[in-house]
């Protein structure tokens, strides 16, 4: 059993159908890349896991540990181990990082019946969580996404990460909009958590360079909705050289 499971997922937001009947699965410790062209639903399938209210699953499941979530709230969702890393943090003026990351690391304690962490444990499981993310410590006093360039609040995401250590991450084009030495400290975070803790992700890009840095051991293709190849890190090369016309021309043919 997958612990993340999509089964016949068709979405809609709104009149426009965007998901047309998605399987897909994620495993802890294995990263599977969901890879195709602008429009084809890849941030649509990341915001129903998470549990987007303004999207309308109407046919087919998420389930998570062989429990259907389909309909739980996106709080729900996050409490029960599921990590999503936004396409686009929001900033949250007023609020520091450090106040906010205690707040959530309650939560889930709060989730597995144990009692707020101290200031003294909560110091060292962040400091611990920043030394293998290299965030500097004086992050931690800055308002949550405030002013912050994009590779910052990616670099924020990690930390999150490291500190959470969820069983299955959805990274949303985490690869969005970072330059080259940001994209090199994001992929090492990801992947000294990978290696600490048996992560399992779902890597969602339309991009390559991400996967020559993490590298997948599955990749699924979405065009239109739908998956229409799947197979391994192959696929990756294949579409740095030919691009999506290719399999678009594959699937008009078996249509």
């Amino acid at each position: 059993m997958a612990d993340l499971e999509i089964k016949n997922l068709h979405v809609s937001a709104g009149e426009k159908q965007i998901l047309r009947g998605l399987d897909l699965t994620v495993n802890q410790g294995e990263i599977h890349a969901l890879m195709g062209p602008n429009g084809s639903g890849k941030s649509t399938l990341a915001n129903v896991i998470m549990g987007n209210p303004q999207l309308e699953v109407t046919e087919g499941q998420v389930i998570w540990q062989g429990e259907d979530i389909t309909e739980a709230d996106p709080d729900e969702r996050a409490r029960k181990g599921l990590f999503m890393a936004f396409q686009y943090p929001v900033a949250i003026p007023g609020v520091t990082i450090v106040k906010y990351l205690r707040m959530v690391i309650n939560a889930h304690r709060e989730e597995r019946g144990e009692s707020e962490i101290s200031l003294k444990d909560f110091r060292k499981v962040v400091e611990a969580a920043m030394a293998q993310t290299n965030v500097p410590k004086e992050f931690g006093s800055r308002y949550l996404n405030d002013g912050f360039s994009g590779g910052e609040k990616k670099r924020l995401e990690m930390l999150q990460l490291a500190l959470q250590r969820p069983q299955v991450a959805v990274l949303d084009e985490t690869d969005s909009g970072l330059d080259v030495d940001a994209l090199n400290v994001v992929s090492a975070a990801v992947n000294a958590v990978k290696a600490e803790t048996g992560l399992g992700a779902l890597i969602i890009t339309h991009y390559q360079r991400i996967l020559h840095l993490i590298k997948p051991d599955r990749v699924s293709i979405l065009v239109d909705g739908r998956i229409v190849k799947e197979g391994g890190p192959e696929l990756v090369t294949q579409i740095e050289a030919e691009g999506y016309g290719k399999i678009r021309d594959e699937v008009a043919a078996r249509a």
